[in-house]
């Protein structure tokens, strides 16, 4: 048996990570990537669904190096047969903040200056009340966070689940229409044609022709996911 839960989220405060830089530019794209739910939801630092996490790999509490574990961090959910799916925009606004900081060339290598020279950057950030859906799969039934926190400024959102119905599977070509991991599905399905998300650290992939196992629902008739999802790695 399968469970799979249709999750929103809703923002109640601004959303910012660097998903692309252009010049001084730091735009935010309206698709969040799984690796970064699974760390909102708590499913990395659960003892529950996680036991198999060091100690020492633990971001619950301190980060002592800025070296991404994913590998580490993710690989113990395939055990535990969780899988999330990245979360696309539903509904979405954007916006543009404005920000300055000055030269500080005096604090490297106490390096001389007589000038104090501002500069600027802007973050294109996704605004409160903006709404994302997203999918988990799991071989046991679970209670996710209902409130969690995503992006640098670690903003707050609320998590609504819908439980579906026992899904059906198929194997034919389909559509999915939600963003894929592609590491995640390249492996068990036939990818014809997809679009491009440019992110790091692993782009993702929607609107994806492919041919395979996929979970379909008779009363459900916008989702198809592909079946055996897991979290794979480059080598």
């Amino acid at each position: 048996m399968v469970f799979i839960y249709r999750c929103q989220i809703e923002l109640h405060d601004s959303v910012y990570y660097a998903t692309r830089e252009i010049g001084r530019l730091y735009e935010t794209e309206p698709i969040i990537h799984n690796y970064a739910l699974c760390y909102a939801l708590g499913l990395v630092d659960s003892e529950k669904y996680a036991t198999t996490v060091p100690e020492e790999h633990s971001y619950r509490y301190f980060c002592p190096e800025q070296v991404p574990k994913y590998e580490e961090h993710l690989t113990p959910l395939n055990q535990q047969g969780i899988y999330v799916t990245p979360a696309s925009s539903i509904s979405h606004t954007s916006i543009l903040n404005t920000w300055k900081y000055a030269n500080n060339n005096y604090h490297v290598e106490m390096e001389k200056t007589q000038k104090n020279i501002p500069s600027f950057g802007r973050a294109k950030e996704i605004a409160p009340e903006s709404i994302f859906e997203f999918f988990v799969i799991s071989q046991n039934e679970l209670k996710l966070a209902k409130w969690i926190r995503l992006g640098k400024w670690m903003s707050k959102a609320e998590v609504t689940v819908e439980k579906l119905p026992q899904p059906k599977t198929k194997t034919d070509l389909f559509i999915c229409t939600h963003p894929l991991n592609p590491l995640d599905v390249m492996f068990t399905n036939q990818v014809i044609s997809y679009d491009v998300v440019n992110m790091p650290p692993v782009s993702l992939i929607q609107n994806v022709q492919m041919r395979g196992q996929y979970y379909y629902f008779e009363k459900v008739k916008d989702v198809r996911l592909p079946v055996n999802m897991s979290y794979r790695f480059r080598n």
